[in-house]
């Protein structure tokens, strides 16, 4: 699935994931390939994306948990999510 992170100034990320743990208002979700459609509102927190790597253009903006894992994070303070066919968009502030 592809996911895009953007942001006033530029884009944080665009690419290929697993799978993104995003900070819902009502709590965290895990959203995966062939998750439902969904319109959800984030609040402060770590987005985190889970993949087999991140090009050098975007890795100076997310810090890794885990290598091994595929896993990175990346610091927002709001925003929106859309996710629909294996796409997502997260328009957050930082």
């Amino acid at each position: 699935m592809i996911i895009k992170i953007l942001t006033p100034e530029s884009v944080v990320f665009e690419g290929q994931v697993d799978s993104v743990l995003v900070p819902g208002i009502s709590g965290d979700f895990h959203i995966m390939k062939n998750h439902a459609s969904i319109v959800s509102a984030l609040k402060e927190g770590d987005v985190r994306i889970f993949s087999a790597g991140i090009s050098d253009n975007y890795a100076k903006n997310f810090e890794t948990v885990s290598a091994d894992k595929g896993e990175f994070t990346y610091k927002i303070k709001s925003g929106v999510i859309e996710f629909n066919n294996d796409n997502g968009i997260i328009l957050c502030e930082c």
